[in-house]
C-alpha cells in the first residue's frame, strides 16, 4: 500500500495500480458490463452454469470482483464464494457448509448433499432467485470435485437448476471440460466470458478512467499513456506492473508528473542490468 503522504504527493484518493483498488474505480468494459448483465437478470433467476476465462493478469479475478459487487446490491440474493478450490472432496462440502451456513457432518456426504439442496430450494421458494457460487481459480479444482457440484445444483431429472454457479480460470478451464467425464459439466455452461489480450486503445481507455477515478487525469503525460499500452503485451496486469514502479520512482524523486524521460530512464537501465548479466 502507497503511503498517505505519497498520495497526497500525487493528489490521489488512491494507488490506481494497486490490486486492491476500489471496485467502484474499475474500468468495466461493454464484454464484461453484459455479462454481469446476463447473470444479474438470466442466471440468477434461472440457475446453471457461467463461465469467465482468460490468460493470467488479463482481469479475470477483477470481473469477479465486479459481479459479486453487483450481484450484492440485489435484494435476497445470496451470494457466495469457494476461496479454496484445490479442496479435497470432503473439504468442499466442509467449505459449502460455511458459505451457505449449513451444518454438515463430512463423514455423511448424503445428509451434506441433502442439506445443502433443501438450504437452496428453501432460498429460491423466499426470493425466487437462486443462490450464487463464485470460484476463481477454477481450474484448479479437482474433476470429482465439479462432478459433484454438477449434481449437487440440478433436481428434477437435471430439470431444475438449484444454484448459479460462476467459474473462473485460466485457459486450462475450459481445456478440462473436453475431458470426457467433465463433458456433462461443460456442455451446462450457458454463459461465456472469454477475456482475450486487450488493444492498445482498451487499456488506454482502461488507463485513463483508472488516473481519473483515482483523482488525478494528468497524472502521466499522454505521450507516456501510449508508450505504456503499446509495450503491455495487451496485459492490463503488465500494465498496471510497469506504471505502479513509474509511480514510485516519481514519488521518490518527487516528480510533478510522470513523463517518457522518467520511463526511459527506468527501463532502459534495468534492461541494460539484465543484458550484462
Amino acid at each position: 500500500m502507497m503511503p498517505s503522504n505519497l498520495l497526497a504527493l500525487y493528489g490521489l484518493k488512491f494507488n490506481p495500480f494497486a490490486q486492491d483498488i476500489p471496485v467502484e474505480a474499475v474500468f468495466v468494459s461493454s464484454k464484461l458490463d453484459h455479462f454481469c448483465w446476463r447473470i444479474e437478470n438470466g442466471m440468477a433467476r434461472e440457475g446453471g452454469f457461467a463461465m469467465v476465462h482468460g490468460d493470467p493478469g488479463s482481469g479475470k479475478s477483477v470481473a469477479l470482483r465486479v459481479l459479486h459487487q453487483r450481484l450484492t446490491r440485489l435484494p435476497d440474493l445470496m451470494v457466495g464464494a469457494i476461496t479454496h478450490p484445490q479442496s479435497s472432496l470432503a473439504d468442499f462440502y466442509r467449505e459449502l457448509s460455511d458459505v451457505f451456513a449449513v451444518p454438515i457432518k463430512t463423514h455423511n456426504r448424503w445428509g451434506g448433499f441433502k442439506a445443502l439442496r433443501e438450504r437452496w430450494l428453501a432460498h429460491l421458494e423466499a426470493s425466487r432467485r437462486r443462490c450464487v457460487l463464485l470460484i476463481d481459480e477454477a481450474q484448479e479444482m479437482s474433476s470429482q470435485v465439479l462432478s459433484e457440484l454438477r449434481l449437487l445444483a440440478s433436481a428434477r431429472f437435471d430439470s431444475q437448476a438449484l444454484l448459479c454457479v460462476v467459474l473462473a480460470g485460466d485457459a486450462r478451464l475450459p481445456e478440462k471440460f473436453s475431458r470426457e467425464d467433465l463433458i456433462p459439466l461443460g456442455s451446462r455452461i450457458r454463459c461465456r466470458l472469454a477475456i482475450e489480450a486487450a488493444t492498445v486503445d482498451e487499456l488506454l481507455a482502461c488507463l485513463n478512467h483508472l488516473l481519473a477515478a483515482a483523482g488525478n487525469a494528468s497524472l502521466m503525460t499522454e505521450a507516456l499513456r501510449q508508450t505504456l499500452c503499446e509495450h503491455a503485451a495487451g496485459n492490463p496486469r503488465i500494465l498496471m506492473n510497469l506504471s505502479s514502479e513509474l509511480l514510485a520512482q516519481a514519488a521518490q524523486r518527487e516528480l510533478p508528473q510522470i513523463d517518457e524521460k522518467l520511463y526511459l530512464e527506468t527501463y532502459t537501465a534495468t534492461q541494460n542490468r539484465r543484458a550484462k548479466r
